[in-house]
């Protein structure tokens, strides 16, 4: 028997500021923050998604930890994070049953920096972007596979390996 609560559908609002600069290059944008990371107060907070492993292994450096190391690891990147949706439906962390999106205004960060890129982490984000954003951005996105831990098809050195080669890809370069 679990002592797991069932997840219940609700209606949330996004609690997360963008992080980005004028200098980022790139913009990654999940779905829309977990439970467990509207908790912690930032993007990828659940201890199992492996988001800031695969990010810092594809960088060739150590994991952030905390709020702080983490927006500095992406600035210093040159990497915005966001989400797409500003608000939704959805049962506990499961893209899958959201309903009513209310995409973000990414004009937000593109009107500020330079992105030369899109990127969406998982199937709703890149769906949920297609049908909610790029018709206001008129710019698609590159499918980026999900970190997170309900997906554990990918084991994380082939995740790394392909977020290395999808952002050199596209033109981006960690720097070093």
């Amino acid at each position: 028997m679990s002592n797991r609560k069932p997840a219940v559908r609700q209606r949330i609002s996004h609690p997360l500021e963008p992080v980005f600069d004028s200098q980022s290059k790139i913009l990654i944008l999940g779905t829309m923050p977990s439970p467990k990371s509207r908790e912690t107060g930032f993007y990828y907070g659940h201890p199992q998604n492996r988001f800031w492993a695969v990010m810092a292994q594809a960088a060739g450096q150590d994991i952030p930890v905390g709020v702080m190391e983490r927006k500095a690891f992406l600035l210093r990147h040159h990497i915005a994070l966001w989400d797409v949706l500003e608000s939704c439906i959805i049962e506990g962390a499961d893209d899958s049953s959201i309903s009513e999106p209310h995409p973000n205004d990414l004009n937000r960060i593109l009107a500020a920096a330079d992105i030369q890129a899109i990127f969406t982490t998982g199937h709703e984000a890149t769906e949920l972007y297609r049908r909610t954003c790029r018709p206001t951005t008129g710019r698609d996105s590159i499918y980026l596979p999900s970190t997170s831990p309900a997906n554990r098809a990918l084991p994380t050195a082939r995740l790394v390996s392909i977020y290395q080669d999808t952002l050199a890809a596209n033109g981006f370069q960690f720097e070093q």
